[in-house]
């Protein structure tokens, strides 16, 4: 008699039946730290493409590197939300902070997160166990390499076949000596053009998929052409599409026609930026940012499509200015505002069920 394999999602205190997760945002930051992108001169162009659509670079004068320095203030908020770069901003450190964020999403309806922070980002596996056990909400970590900004030094020299032992071990055993495993390969970070280190570092993550059957999240390159060709290296490396998470759809693809021939190639496609709606995106300037209302048809349409089991949609949080304490809309703005949207747009219950429960469920399932 064939034994059937379990169905369970790794969170930071043990495995869990799929069915215990209830409303899940599959893509949010709970501890880590973006600062290493703030520099006297602003970000690093990317690769070497100067393009202004995909690159920012800029000298800061003093009177701006004095904002970038100073604390989070309702005089400056609306200037960090609109440039990011801010130091104060761009940490999540606290643990108080994120029990207490995560307690008002329990609170709302919230059942499970997954941090989306992968080596480079501060990833804190003992810090995410606490504030799972303080705030009741189960907690998804990932694993593997951010971009390649981020990237610690030395890893260009290491092969694709330690890089997947790596996040072999730290989906099996755990990540060092914490016995915290993670349930997430990524988000796995990408620039465009795409860096060989990063291209390695995806490769080595889809060889991990196949050995562990956990799902894989790619953070693409900002530019429409990047989820494509991420998928293109998935199946190049022999990754299963059907497993794969592809984020930040709504700051890089903005034609409906994109949206459904990315869907074509199986993955999940992750609309993670809901509560930001401001036009200007300070990564890409070109891009067209939509709003909740856009999003929400752009799901309308994919149902349409017959692709609404491959939907997922988070809020993306990785900044203080979105946490509630800092004057944001915190981790429930999808469960206040976005899905009482849904229903005043039309969408079904079961539809609204499908992208905040079952879809995120079925993408978290391991094996």
């Amino acid at each position: 008699m064939t034994r059937v394999p379990e169905r369970r999602v790794r969170t930071v205190l043990g495995d869990v039946e799929p069915s215990a997760l209830g409303h899940t945002q599959p893509h949010e930051h709970v501890l880590c730290d973006m600062s290493a992108i703030v520099r006297a001169w602003g970000p690093a162009p990317v690769a070497d493409d100067p393009s202004p659509a995909v690159s920012i670079r800029q000298e800061f004068p003093a009177s701006a590197r004095a904002r970038v320095a100073e604390p989070i203030r309702l005089d400056n908020h609306d200037w960090i939300k609109r440039t990011v770069l801010n130091l104060d901003n761009l940490r999540l450190l606290s643990e108080r902070d994120a029990t207490e964020e995560l307690t008002l999403y329990r609170a709302s309806g919230g059942g499970a997160v997954v941090d989306s922070t992968s080596v480079g980002l501060g990833r804190d596996p003992l810090g995410l166990a606490r504030v799972a056990r303080g705030s009741g909400v189960h907690i998804v970590m990932g694993s593997g390499y951010y971009c390649r900004d981020y990237h610690p030094p030395g890893l260009a020299e290491v092969a694709a076949e330690a890089v997947c032992a790596e996040i072999v071990t730290d989906v099996q055993e755990g990540v060092g000596d914490t016995g915290v495993r993670a349930g997430l390969i990524g988000e796995i970070g990408l620039s465009w053009p795409v860096h060989p280190v990063e291209d390695k570092v995806l490769q080595a993550a889809c060889r991990a998929q196949t050995i562990t059957g956990a799902p894989l999240q790619i953070h693409p390159g900002r530019h429409p052409a990047a989820p494509l060709q991420a998928m293109r290296t998935v199946l190049e490396a022999g990754g299963d599409p059907t497993r794969v998470i592809m984020s930040h759809l709504d700051r890089t693809l903005w034609r409906p026609e994109d949206l459904l021939e990315l869907a074509r190639t199986g993955c999940y496609l992750e609309l993670d930026l809901f509560g930001q709606e401001s036009s200007y995106y300070a990564f890409n300037p070109d891009a067209r940012r939509p709003n909740d209302r856009t999003r929400i048809e752009w799901i309308q349409l994919l149902f349409e499509a017959g692709f609404g089991d491959r939907v997922l949609i988070a809020q993306d949080i990785c900044q203080k200015v979105y946490l509630r304490r800092y004057g944001g809309p915190g981790y429930t703005h999808i469960l206040e505002n976005a899905i009482p949207l849904m229903r005043r747009m039309g969408m079904g219950k079961d539809e609204v069920v499908a992208v905040t429960v079952t879809n995120p469920s079925a993408a978290l399932t391991m094996g």
